[in-house]
């Protein structure tokens, strides 16, 4: 068979550039940052308090309404009562999180998602297996975390992982031992990019911000350690929710002290972008989710984030409110997805 020529690999550059949205391409690679909102199985994990999370025929015997009448808080009391998370529904779950995911390249998908609030590998496989197989995602990334509900961090990926993934454990002031078990790891991956070279991603999901600033500075502070402990030569992203509110973040200054001094930050990228989660209370948008950049090697760097690819993933069916906030996901009707928006950045290689 004759070579293709230059001008033929353009033209069939162009031909899949229009059936997929953007030309696959060895030289770039998109990231997403996804908080799936509470993705469960629907089976009992008697280590985990996942028990709002199962279908009701199970929720009728005295043992599970005992545990539910001892919640304080009335509305997830009645959660942990009446939520039938039957397979119907889980189905629907798993169907709109995979719709929100592929609207990425024109059906094909981020090359790596982060993911936030999985239960375990079971669910994450049966997102991958069922739902995304068409997007051709190795084996999913997770290792159990201590949070006591069962929501862990998570890596989809189509790029090979070099060596075992790591959870680090995050070190907070003793005065918060008690609210540990309402945390979450930093979970470490390297990828290989397309080149040979690594890139190593944190997938991570911080204090939530009823839980006090300093927790999360903890967390700000555990993350750059750890990226700074990486090779000189390696680039490095965190993608996640960081749990960072836009009046934590005016208060306490918090990106500026923690994160622009040595990443790039997607939300300063995004252009028009009013935040990623909304809170009605106080009628406020906020950056939860964000992804975090830095580029290994100065000007000899081979691969680097391109400023103007850097968005908001909102346009499948069931993430916006006819208010054009986000839409969480519902229960009995099946409506929504999740309470956060996931980000995408694209990288280029040099």
């Amino acid at each position: 068979m004759r070579p293709l020529s230059n001008l033929a690999v353009i033209f069939l550059l162009l031909v899949l550039s229009g059936c997929t949205g953007k030309a696959v391409s060895p030289h770039t690679v998109t990231i997403m940052t996804f908080n799936v909102e509470n993705l469960f199985d629907n089976v009992d994990d008697p280590d985990k308090a996942d028990r709002d999370y199962l279908p009701i025929e199970q929720k009728q015997n005295e043992a599970h309404q005992a545990a539910c009448r001892e919640v304080e808080v009335e509305s997830w009391r009645k959660r942990c009562l009446t939520i039938d998370w039957n397979d119907e529904i889980l189905k629907r779950k798993l169907a709109v999180i995979a719709d929100a995911i592929l609207q990425v390249d024109g059906g094909r998908g981020p090359d790596i998602i982060a993911l936030q609030e999985v239960e375990n590998i079971g669910i994450l496989e049966r997102l991958r297996t069922e739902f995304l197989a068409d997007a051709q995602y190795l084996p999913g990334i997770i290792v159990e975390g201590w949070d006591t509900r069962g929501i862990d961090v998570a890596f989809l990926t189509r790029l090979p992982v070099q060596g075992q993934p790591r959870l680090h454990d995050i070190e907070f002031d003793p005065e918060f031992a008690d609210r540990h078990g309402d945390t979450r790891g930093i979970l470490q991956a390297d990828f290989v990019l397309p080149d040979g070279s690594l890139l190593t991603g944190f997938s991570v999901h911080f204090p939530a911000p009823f839980h006090p600033t300093p927790m999360r500075v903890s967390a700000y502070e555990r993350l750059n350690e750890l990226a700074d402990a990486l090779p000189g030569d390696r680039s490095v992203f965190a993608a996640g929710d960081f749990n960072t509110t836009s009046i934590d973040d005016r208060d306490n200054n918090i990106l500026d002290r923690f994160a622009r001094p040595s990443w790039t930050v997607s939300n300063d990228l995004c252009t028009d972008c009013k935040g990623t989660s909304y809170y009605a209370v106080d009628d406020t948008w906020s950056f939860l989710d964000m992804i975090l950049w830095r580029s290994c090697c100065g000007a000899h760097a081979t691969w680097q984030l391109l400023e103007n690819e850097v968005w908001i993933a909102n346009k499948s069916g069931q993430q916006l409110m006819p208010d054009g906030t986000p839409r969480r996901f519902n229960i009995p009707d099946g409506t929504g997805l999740s309470d956060h928006w996931p980000v995408v950045i694209r990288l280029e290689s040099k």
